[in-house]
C-alpha cells in the first residue's frame, strides 16, 4: 500500500537524520580557524564543538582537549548542548514507537490497526520535534559565529568560520521533520470518517437509514 511506504520511508528518512544527528553532536568541527589576514602559510587550525576543542597541524597531527568545566562554558553552549541530547533522546523514543506502530510489524501481536496508527502518528511528532529542537542550536551558531567574524573588535586570529558540521546539523534537521511528516501521513487511517460513529447507537442509526431509504424507494414505485 502507498501508506506503507510512505510510513517506511519516513522512518528510515529520520533514521538517517537521527545517525547524523549523533555524529553531528559529536565532531569537534562546529567552528572553525578563519584566516583572513595577509598570511601565506597557516600552521595550524582550530576546530571547536560542543564537547572538545581540537588543534589541528600541518604535518597532520591533531590534538583534542574536552573542555574542562561545563558550568564555564557560555549560556548558548549550554543550551545548545542540552538541545542536542534532547533531540537525540526524543529519536529513540520516536524510534521505538515508530517500529511498534509500523504497519509491516508484528511486535505488538493482535493489537488493532488504530492503535498501531496512534503510535506511528505520536513517533512522527516525536521526530519533528526532535528535528526543530536540533535546528535551533545549529542555526543559533552558525548566527553567532557569522555575526562574530564581521565584528570589527573581534581580533583576526579569534574569527571563526561556519564548520562543515553545522552543514550536516540542517541535513540531519532536514531529514528528522520530512520523515515525520512522511511518517505521520503513512500513518493515517485509509477510510476514516470525519465523525466518527460508536457502539450499538452507530449500527442502529445506520440501519434506520437504510430502512428508511428502501421505504421511499418502495413509495415511489407504488
Amino acid at each position: 500500500m502507498a501508506s506503507t511506504g510512505l510510513q517506511l520511508m519516513g522512518l528510515v528518512l529520520a533514521l538517517l537524520g537521527w545517525v547524523c544527528g549523533a555524529l553531528v553532536c559529536a565532531a569537534p568541527l562546529w567552528r572553525v580557524s578563519a584566516f583572513v589576514g595577509g598570511e601565506l602559510v597557516i600552521a595550524q587550525a582550530v576546530w571547536e564543538g560542543l564537547w572538545m576543542t581540537c588543534l589541528s597541524q600541518t604535518t597532520g597531527h591533531i590534538q583534542c582537549k574536552t573542555y574542562d568545566s561545563t558550568l564555564a562554558l557560555p549560556k548558548s553552549s549550554q543550551a545548545a548542548r542540552g538541545l542536542t541530547v534532547i533531540s537525540l533522546l526524543l529519536c529513540v523514543l520516536a524510534v521505538i514507537l515508530g517500529v511498534l506502530g509500523a504497519k509491516c510489524t508484528h511486535c505488538m501481536g493482535t493489537s488493532s490497526q488504530s492503535s498501531k496508527a496512534r503510535l506511528a502518528r505520536i513517533a512522527a511528532v516525536l521526530f519533528i520535534v526532535a528535528g526543530l529542537a536540533y535546528l535551533l542550536p545549529i542555526c543559533w551558531t552558525a548566527y553567532a559565529t557569522v555575526r562574530s567574524f564581521y565584528d570589527p573588535n573581534v581580533a583576526a586570529p579569534l574569527k571563526r568560520e561556519l564548520g562543515p558540521a553545522l552543514y550536516l546539523g540542517w541535513g540531519a534537521s532536514l531529514l528528522l521533520l520530512v520523515g515525520g511528516a512522511l511518517m505521520h501521513v503513512g500513518s493515517s487511517a485509509p477510510g476514516e470518517r470525519a465523525l466518527p460513529v460508536f457502539g450499538a447507537a452507530g449500527k442502529a442509526g445506520t440501519d434506520a437509514g437504510s430502512a428508511g431509504e428502501g421505504k421511499q424507494q418502495e413509495k415511489s414505485f407504488v
